[in-house]
Order: structure tokens, then sequence, then C-alpha cells
């Protein structure tokens, strides 16, 4: 059985652009998670999440191994981009949809076909 560090890094590792948040993309649980989420579906790429409430080891530890102690959280390929006020910034600057957009080009070969 891995830890949930373990399951937190294969998540990081595995998915190329990954949300943790409060409820789901289609009912978040709290407002930055919302606005976050907002932002990143407006980049039109697809995206994993992970709903912390459902998961209260992976609340519990992510906040250390990130270094960020608030949720939400964005991951793209590997690295930590921000909560809420860094991803809605980088989204009116027009840099998240282009960060999100050259990680999902990079990783569209591992789409599984259709």
């Amino acid at each position: 059985m891995s830890t949930t560090l373990e399951n937190i890094q294969r998540q990081i590792g595995e998915n190329p652009i990954l949300i943790y948040m409060k409820g789901t993309p289609q009912l978040p649980q709290c407002g930055f998670s919302a606005q976050t989420v907002q932002a990143l579906m407006a980049c039109g790429e697809r995206f994993a999440f992970v709903n912390i409430l459902d998961n209260p080891d992976i609340r519990t530890e992510l906040p250390k191994f990130a270094n960020w102690p608030t949720f939400p959280q964005l991951w793209v390929e590997g690295e930590l981009v921000g909560g809420c006020d860094i991803v809605v910034e980088m989204h009116q600057s027009g840099e998240l949809e282009k960060l999100v957009k050259e990680a999902a080009a990079k990783h569209q070969d591992d789409q599984p076909e259709s």
C-alpha cells in the first residue's frame, strides 16, 4: 500500500495539469476553488483534479510537501504554479493559457485513444 506522499507524487507525475481543490470542477466547494477552476477551464484543455474534501490525508500532507499552506493548488508539469490569486492573475495576463496549452501539447500523445 502506498503512502499518502507517494500517492501525491504519483498524481503530480502522471497528470501534466492537475488541480487540488475543494469540491469538483462542476461543483466547487469554496470560492477560491471556483475562481481557480474557472480560470483553468477557460484555457480549454483537459486537466485532472483531486477533491481534497474526499481525501483528508492528501489535504493534510500536500501543504507540507508543496510548502504551500492553502488550497486550491495548481500543478503544471510537476511544478506548483500557485493558488487562486496567482492563477487568476496569470489568467488575466494570458500567461496561464500559454502555460496550460504548452503542457497539454507536450502530453497530447499520452492521451488514450477514444
